[in-house]
């Protein structure tokens, strides 16, 4: 009689630490953690609800980042931040981008279009409201609409991977923002219909410079940068 296949064990702790690190990741983007703070472990497990291992897995994940540090002895600490961290996420982003952009312009679909259209008429109707995760959210199925349209699935996916260095909620609460991003987005879709490569790419590109410079303005104002 063969042996029974091992059952593969759930990934919920793997994607649990993800969790983990996300939230992290976005605290100290938006200067919520600032340079030199400890993340204690157990007071963060407390926070989130987690157990202490979780966040000792995201810890990692943020120092291969270079996004924390370990000091002996005293624990993990948030490292500085500066102007040119800023340009160089968002840089790396606008580059992936413009490519996925030119690539969805010649193979989206009809369809595709009137998807955009709804999930940004959607948009329209959230934004001002007090409820930033439905904003962040259908500003995310926006882009996954569009991106996934190019067919270059690779690429989407170290973009979708760049993008986690936005913190999203962020945005998505400044109704000034949320405004701006649906009347680009009403001006790529028109572009998209007439397959104007150029147009889509240039109002790809203002995403992510009008991205980089509201981060950078809070970021300023809070004074992470001194």
């Amino acid at each position: 009689m063969s042996a029974r296949p091992r059952r593969r064990r759930p990934l919920r702790r793997s994607q649990l630490s993800d969790e983990v690190a996300d939230h992290l990741r976005a605290a100290i983007m938006s200067g919520k953690l600032r340079p030199g703070t400890f993340i204690r472990l157990d007071e963060t497990a407390a926070e989130l609800g987690v157990s202490v291992t979780p966040v000792r897995e995201a810890l990692l994940k943020l120092r291969g980042e270079g996004m924390v540090q370990l000091e002996p002895h005293r624990g993990h600490v948030v490292l500085p931040l500066t102007r040119q961290d800023i340009q160089d996420i968002f840089w790396l982003q606008e580059t992936i981008a413009k490519q996925l952009a030119a690539a969805a312009t010649a193979r989206i679909t009809d369809a595709q279009i009137d998807e955009l259209e709804r999930t940004n008429d959607a948009l329209s109707a959230a934004v001002g409201t007090a409820d930033a995760k439905t904003i962040a959210d259908l500003e995310f199925a926006f882009h996954r609409v569009f991106n996934q349209a190019a067919g270059r699935i690779k690429l989407a996916w170290f973009l979708w991977n760049a993008a986690r260095y936005m913190p999203a909620l962020v945005y998505a609460g400044d109704p000034e923002w949320g405004a701006a991003a649906v009347h680009n987005h009403r001006q790529l879709i028109a572009a998209l219909r007439h397959r104007d490569a150029t147009a889509v790419t240039e109002h790809t590109v203002w995403q992510f410079t009008d991205a980089a410079d509201r981060l950078t303005e809070i970021l300023d104002r809070a004074g992470i940068f001194d």
